[in-house]
């Protein structure tokens, strides 16, 4: 699939609308569309005659076009001669943040719901250290954070290739200072991150009540603040309900501006799904489009994921895309959470990451304070996320007898109730969890 060649012609198309098909022909029967990168359509024509009259008369016409198909702003380049060799070979992969090129601002689909996440990461992005620092962008997953975290990251590698952008995830930058621990590389470590022009980090949530990573956050954050070096976080929740962050910490997350997302509306829902088509070289019928956006609603992750079911169904079994189509091609999508639990083995290696615990050791019959609670809380979680009998969980430990899982049960039951670090700990663990769900 050709999807610049296939875009091309649904342009075409539509300026049909608006232009005679003697106009068409005459200027754009050898034209071709080379490339659509970021918020760039590329064509190639091959006389310069043609490239100055499509340039001159033709562009907003193209430019309308393509605004209609994918509710966004273009900019329209057209090459000619050896002009698209030249690019061609000129272009190379730098090696930023690999795997995250889609990740642009042009890419995200603004809504009410987060039009002004979006305003702030794009004004941080052209003034990163002056214009809100921090940013904390927060919302619950699939919404979007991350892909604008990366667009922050690739707008300020282009404008300012000189920059060090330092991109994290919260539980990652704890397992490096870990790491860094161990081999007597603290140094090492902080330089890394306290030289940034740039420190991203996602997930913040997950360095709240791990004292050492804390620390180390605290100065990180103070080193880079004090240079007016740009600081952005995201979290699925705010600050103030992070009860396990030191108090400093969240002070200083407050400092700058704090931008929630919302689960998208359902007119946003549907500029998503028409968009990620065509992209992908597929116009969707309007009663498809209406069908995904009415079925899935709060996660954008999960929605693009939909399309691409589709548009792989489509391409594997040859069927037109109907409503009962996509039906068939998207029904376990559609299904509730509650259909879908999560396995006793992935509970525990979660608590096990969780509190840097070998799993052995938490199956097993370790007494120590921190190893107990660990295990305590594992036999929750599993008791409340799947649906194990208390013998059956008893079996994941060891053979643990009946009275020894309900005392268990008992003990964090209590505790999340009376103890709020406790109960911070069993959501967050929830949501790591429940994150291997998530499309």
């Amino acid at each position: 699939m050709n999807v610049p060649d296939d875009i091309w012609k649904k342009v075409l198309s539509l300026m049909e609308r608006e232009m005679t098909s003697t106009t068409i022909d005459t200027w754009f029967d050898d034209a071709s569309a080379l490339s659509l990168e970021g918020d760039c359509f590329t064509l190639y024509t091959p006389t310069s005659f043609k490239r100055d009259i499509i340039v001159s008369r033709y562009l907003p016409a193209i430019q309308n076009a393509l605004h209609e198909l994918f509710s966004s702003e273009f900019r329209v380049e057209v090459l000619t001669g050896g002009e698209a060799e030249q690019r061609a070979q000129g272009k190379k992969d730098d090696g930023f943040l690999p795997g995250t090129e889609e990740y642009t601002f042009d890419r995200f689909v603004v809504g009410s719901s987060n039009k002004f996440a979006h305003a702030a990461a794009v004004a941080v992005a052209e003034n990163p250290g002056k214009s809100y620092n921090p940013l904390y962008i927060y919302g619950e997953s699939g919404l979007g954070k991350t892909h604008l975290l990366y667009a922050i990251a690739h707008q300020i590698h282009e404008t300012r290739p000189d920059f060090k952008i330092v991109y994290i995830k919260g539980d990652a930058f704890t397992n490096e200072l870990i790491q860094a621990i161990r081999e007597n590389r603290n140094q090492e470590f902080r330089e890394k991150y306290r030289s940034a022009d740039v420190f991203l980090m996602d997930d913040v949530q997950f360095v709240a009540g791990r004292a050492s990573t804390q620390e180390e956050m605290f100065h990180t954050f103070n080193t880079l603040y004090e240079a007016r070096h740009q600081i952005v976080f995201t979290s699925d929740r705010p600050p103030k309900e992070m009860l396990r962050l030191d108090d400093r910490l969240k002070t200083r997350f407050e400092w700058g501006l704090l931008a929630d997302i919302q689960p998208p509306d359902y007119e946003t829902r549907v500029a998503i799904i028409k968009n990620k088509a065509i992209r992908m070289g597929m116009e969707l019928p309007d009663a498809v489009l209406q069908f995904v956006a009415e079925n899935i609603t709060s996660n954008v992750r999960q929605i693009e994921g939909t399309v691409t079911k589709i548009l792989a169904f489509q391409d594997l079994l040859g069927d037109s895309v109907d409503v009962k189509t996509v039906t068939r091609a998207v029904q376990d999508m559609f299904k509730d959470k509650s259909d879908i639990l999560p396995t006793p083995a992935l509970i525990i290696q979660e608590v096990c990451k969780f509190y840097d615990i070998p799993e052995d050791v938490l199956r097993g019959q370790g007494r120590t304070k921190d190893t107990s609670l660990a295990r305590q809380i594992a036999i929750y979680l599993i008791r409340r996320m799947t649906t194990l009998s208390l013998k059956e969980i008893g079996r994941e430990f060891e053979n643990r007898d009946h009275s020894t899982v309900l005392s268990s049960l008992s003990r964090v039951e209590k505790l999340v109730k009376s103890d709020p670090n406790i109960a911070e700990v069993v959501k967050d663990i929830t949501a790591n969890v429940n994150a291997h769900f998530e499309s």
